[in-house]
């Protein structure tokens, strides 16, 4: 399977990046990591790209990390819809006391837009 990540240095993306490796080394699948600019985080591109190269480091799995500059939603849309990707792979969401999911910006446009499956990690 073709899976495209797309990371921003959230909380919710590093468990994605974690759970995501993890799935695909079992699998192997094949993993394409996208780093995009993320509202709320300190973390840059250079040190995500790092935290990619640890997560793979002990694996067989040979990943593509691209920086993805623009409107990071739409740009993960894009680029799983041209380039036949077969599942995009978000974190994002947090759950209110209630069990209510709030999406941040980037989850909610691409789960409303794309028609390629997308996964969402909590």
């Amino acid at each position: 399977m073709k899976v495209l990540l797309g990371i921003g240095g959230t909380d919710g993306s590093v468990d994605a990046l974690d759970r995501t490796v993890a799935r695909a080394a079992e699998a192997g699948d094949d993993l394409t990591v996208a780093i995009v600019e993320a509202e709320g985080t300190d973390v840059g591109r250079e040190e995500l790209a790092e935290r990619v190269e640890s997560a793979v480091a002990d694996t067989d799995l040979s990943v593509e990390v691209r920086h993805v500059e623009g409107e990071p939603g739409s740009k993960l849309v894009e680029i799983a819809e041209t380039e036949a990707f077969d599942e995009i792979v978000l974190g994002g969401g947090t759950t209110s006391p209630m069990g209510k999911i709030s999406l941040n910006q980037i989850a909610e446009f691409v789960l409303l837009n794309s028609h390629v499956t997308v996964t969402l990690v909590r």
